[in-house]
């Protein structure tokens, strides 16, 4: 179905929660189990350098048990080069990490790193694994991302959802030059029901990841119908 467009869950604030108790509880990989079986097309789990929600348990047996396809993300380092080729995730997306932030801030700056990311890339895309890179909307960091040797670019939707004017005529004039440069589009940062519709129906975006929005609606009405909801608006922004 060339139309479909997948859901990827980011279950890192589930390993926040647990960690704030320091105990086993809740468990990434049983709500992995839980986001696929209600029909999420693939996980996405953030391995931060500081540990600060996922670990590096949760990662091996969730690239090892999860029957989906696997979004490993992760800064641009030696350390999480040689951990991602060890797990050998479907994918890994790499982006900009600063210690002090509270959540990722913005895209990554492929223009400026090109030197950086071009052998890690080249040693990941030997590993099998799809290289991702989020980025914020702009023509330079897409023509980068193909110089470096990414398949996939994630465009960064957090000033978008953010209400920041023009936002959405930047992420689809990004999105149609996707198509022109070779690269497959994903999306996501901050989308919600509210916000999914317009982002969903770009016709060149073949998967959307969110998580912290879905995890808090879970709260209120349980995983599965909240990953059912999204799915339902999405797929009804094809449609339309």
């Amino acid at each position: 179905m060339t139309n479909y467009i997948r859901l990827g869950v980011n279950i890192d604030h589930v390993a926040t929660l647990r960690n704030a108790r320091g105990g086993t509880h809740p468990d990434p990989f049983t709500i992995a189990q839980a986001c696929v079986a209600a029909g999420a097309d693939g996980i996405t789990i953030h391995l931060r350098e500081d540990r600060r929600h996922i670990r590096d348990a949760d990662a091996i047996k969730i690239c090892a048990e999860i029957p989906a396809p696997i979004n490993l993300e992760m800064a641009a380092t030696e350390e999480m080069t040689s951990i991602a080729c060890q797990l050998k995730p479907h994918g890994v997306c790499i982006v900009p990490e600063r210690r002090a932030e509270i959540t990722t801030e913005g895209g990554l700056d492929v223009v400026s790193h090109q030197a950086e990311l071009k052998p890690l890339i080249a040693r990941l895309n030997a590993a099998g694994i799809v290289v991702s890179l989020f980025v914020d909307p702009e023509p330079a960091q897409l023509q980068a991302a193909v110089a470096v040797g990414a398949a996939v670019v994630e465009l960064h939707t957090g000033a978008y959802a953010n209400h920041k004017p023009g936002e959405l005529a930047r992420l689809t004039a990004a999105a149609a030059l996707t198509t022109k440069l070779g690269l497959e589009c994903h999306a996501g940062h901050g989308l919600t029901y509210e916000n999914v519709t317009p982002v969903a129906a770009l016709p060149e975006i073949r998967e959307l990841n969110i998580g912290h929005y879905l995890m808090g609606e879970a709260l209120l009405v349980g995983l599965p119908e909240t990953i059912r909801h999204m799915k339902g608006l999405m797929e009804a922004a094809r449609q339309g």
